[in-house]
């Protein structure tokens, strides 16, 4: 069996690599290659830091294919994907292409298997937002409406497709990103320097992350967020803000970039190990991103979400996460109510870190419908 994965963000590098460990111990155990994983990155993140370290860390097999699209408008960069991912596709006719998520490399690669028959496999499908401004949303409607195998890390995500009219095919595995996190956090804590190389102390720092293009291309927001990142740090609790390239390019075009002082500490985007490692020792986390929401769930830190809704009801619902919004108000309350909130207690809301044997197990028992 020929299987085409398709990645190009940094979130896609995360969740495939546990599934890719998973096809190689598959394929151990057989003591043959019963399925062949080709891995094409579409280039969307081309940065370094962005891109090739997780296939180091994560111990991805290296891409086949490097598209090298990178970044530019949603059309532009939707349609470049597409004409490339097809040539690769009618070259190495694959009985299934599997994809990851919700970014414009996900929708590609799902549309132009479908248009050419070719069995799509969507992992972390069923979730939605319910905001058709987020291109997210749409790459994630569109995607799990031309899959055939829909792999949802939740109950949620499940009853979501239901309420779409997806009901076939639809499996609840758990979520790969815990399967990733498991993986690496011991691995984080024996290898990452950056705590030292900060001199940055266990819960006397706050991690920020924004990125989400619903912030980054609205300055209103844009300016609410960073103006209350100014406001809640202190010397003794600085917030550490690995800045997504997309957000730097703003913050420059804005004049805000070195108007912070010291106790908002920016840096370049960080590695997966050093990025769990902060996560891990966070006081408090306030991010736009759903895999850090999750992440610092798993960290069993507590999160704030820039953001007036997110994916992961989960979370907010049993008292994880705070939606926080844009504006200074709201996330000070946010703030302060989740610094003082015992995260502990540890739920199962994503499975018990066993996604990746799932998603392959059920492949592998599609192999003659794929054929």
């Amino acid at each position: 069996m020929k299987i085409v994965t398709i990645v190009g963000a940094r979130p896609q590098f995360i969740k495939a690599a546990p599934v890719s460990r998973e096809i190689q111990e598959y394929n151990d155990q057989k003591h043959r290659a019963c399925i062949e994983e080709i891995i094409v990155h579409t280039g969307q993140h081309y940065d370094e830091n962005m891109s090739q370290v997780f296939f180091d860390e994560l111990k991805i097999p290296e891409p086949i294919y490097n598209l090298g699209v990178g970044s530019g408008n949603h059309g532009k960069m939707t349609g470049a994907m597409l004409e490339k991912i097809e040539q690769v596709l009618l070259k190495e006719e694959p009985d299934m292409v599997l994809v990851y998520g919700d970014t414009n490399s996900t929708l590609a690669g799902a549309l132009a298997a479908a248009k050419l028959h070719i069995p799509v496999g969507h992992v972390e499908a069923g979730l939605r937002s319910f905001n058709r401004r987020m291109p997210e949303e749409i790459n994630r409607v569109l995607t799990d409406h031309v899959s055939l195998l829909l792999f949802c890390p939740t109950a949620t995500a499940v009853s979501n497709l239901e309420r779409e009219g997806i009901t076939k095919n639809v499996f609840k595995v758990g979520d790969v990103m815990f399967d990733s996190f498991l993986f690496c956090k011991e691995l984080a804590s024996r290898t990452s320097r950056i705590l030292s190389e900060m001199r940055l102390k266990a819960k006397g720092y706050c991690l920020a992350t924004v990125h989400r293009e619903e912030n980054t291309s609205d300055r209103k927001r844009l300016s609410g967020i960073f103006d209350a990142f100014k406001r809640l740090a202190s010397q003794e609790c600085p917030f550490v803000v690995p800045l997504h390239p997309r957000t730097w390019k703003v913050l420059a075009e804005m004049g805000d970039r070195h108007s912070f002082g010291s106790a908002v500490r920016f840096l370049d985007p960080v590695s997966y190990l050093d990025m769990i490692q902060l996560e891990a020792n966070a006081k408090v986390i306030l991010t736009d991103s759903g895999g850090v929401q999750k992440e610092a769930y798993f960290a069993q830190v507590p999160c704030v979400t820039l953001r007036d809704e997110t994916e992961w009801v989960e979370l907010v619902e049993n008292g994880f996460n705070r939606l926080g919004g844009h504006e200074l108000g709201s996330i000070r309350e946010a703030f302060e109510t989740m610094a003082e909130r015992d995260v502990s207690l540890y739920p199962d809301l994503y499975g018990g870190g066993k996604a990746s044997e799932s998603v392959v197990s059920i492949i592998c028992g599609f192999r003659n419908t794929c054929k």
